[in-house]
């Protein structure tokens, strides 16, 4: 459920001189977004007073509620964007997808990232035959065109003989990405907000803005606790959940609910798994099983930016945990969890100056792990234009 102020009440003198002056810049935010923003930002200006705002005790969001795919697009995903974009459209996604990923790398550091390049494979049933032969076709010309991108020669390719190793049921066809990887999304924000506060960002969580109102004396930011500040200049940051405080924005929150198992005994799966057009996602971590998606499955009722698992999306997950994944080990789940995607009518970020001292760096569409770095670091640059 959504955090709620439970009362009301004044900043005191000692407050507002001490935490909320002087601030040149505020980044509503701390999500991988908002952090690579906030790096950029001192990096290119250190004099710079930036602070952080984040309504959570941790970034509460997407950014450490993903499933750390290090991912630029599935076959079939690629396609299906093909039958409503330009090609070039969708290779320019493609290209800033990888190119996030590579920022995101050279910024934080695989170690701290604990990047695994194990590849991404996609999963075909006996019923989804005609998806996976017309996949096929198109790989020679995936692979020269997003391997010019890439700089790898084969980025996919058939891997059906690897089926056995992972033991899963009922799957025909494996097509591996073999550029894409995992992280630990858990270390790669921990390593952020370190390499902020070493920079001299402020990070201030627990605050909640409600409202945002820009004039020729800056922005005034109003809390949920009733009180307001004022600043120079405002980055927004908070992806899903930015239709609250642009109420014109294109942006649709979509709830993605997670599951991870307990340890599995012999575990076989490695390596990052999409299935039914990537709409089920799975990986391998710490002998365990992440298993998440199935939005699709009540696609209204998940158009939200409320937390929170429902009785029919967990009993999918569980019965594909079960019947496909493991149907040997049958795994106990160990916990359940949410986090909201902000989504639009097309897949492009927005990165924009919608007021003369605010600029917006939101709606990622489900790929903020591949362009957080870059869509924040665009709108740092942008807001210091």
């Amino acid at each position: 459920m959504e955090p709620t102020a439970l009362f009301k009440y004044n900043l005191s003198y000692w407050e507002r001189e001490t935490f909320f002056k002087p601030i040149d810049v505020a980044i509503i935010g701390s999500g991988l977004v908002g952090l690579a923003a906030a790096i950029q930002m001192k990096t290119l200006k250190p004099q710079l007073n930036i602070t952080v705002i984040e309504r959570g005790p941790l970034p509460i969001g997407a950014s450490t509620r993903n499933a750390g795919f290090a991912c630029f697009g599935s076959m079939t995903e690629l396609l299906d964007d093909l039958s409503r974009m330009r090609e070039d459209e969708v290779l320019a996604l493609v290209e800033k997808r990888w190119r996030g990923l590579q920022r995101l790398r050279a910024l934080v550091g695989d170690e701290n990232l604990e990047f695994k390049q194990l590849g991404g494979y996609e999963m075909f049933t006996e019923e989804e035959e005609d998806i996976f032969i017309r996949c096929k076709e198109h790989i020679p010309d995936f692979n020269r065109k997003i391997g010019a991108i890439t700089g790898h020669r084969e980025v996919y390719k058939t891997v059906d003989e690897r089926l056995p190793a992972f033991g899963f049921r009922s799957v025909h066809h494996l097509i591996l990405n073999q550029p894409e990887g995992q992280v630990h999304t858990g270390k790669m924000m921990a390593a952020l907000l370190r390499m902020a506060e070493e920079k001299g960002v402020r990070i201030l969580n627990g605050i909640q803005i409600e409202r945002l109102e820009d004039s020729a004396q800056g922005v005034e930011l109003e809390t949920a606790y009733g009180w307001t500040i004022r600043v120079p200049k405002v980055l927004i940051a908070v992806n899903g959940f930015a239709k609250r405080l642009l109420t014109g924005a294109d942006i649709t929150p979509a709830r993605n609910q997670v599951l991870i198992t307990k340890p599995v005994p012999g575990l076989k799966v490695e390596g990052c798994f999409h299935y039914d057009r990537g709409y089920f996602y799975f990986r391998n971590i710490d002998g365990r099983i992440l298993l998440g998606g199935g939005r699709h499955l009540a696609i209204d009722e998940e158009r939200t930016d409320e937390f929170g698992t429902t009785e029919l999306i967990r009993s999918a997950l569980v019965q594909l945990l079960n019947t496909v994944i493991c149907p040997e080990q049958k795994p106990e789940v160990d916990s359940w969890w949410s986090g909201i995607l902000g989504l639009g009518p097309v897949k492009k970020p927005i990165v924009e100056t919608v007021s003369p001292n605010v600029v917006v760096s939101v709606r990622l569409s489900g790929m903020g792990l591949a362009i957080g770095t870059l869509v924040g670091q665009e709108g740092a640059e942008m807001l210091l234009q």
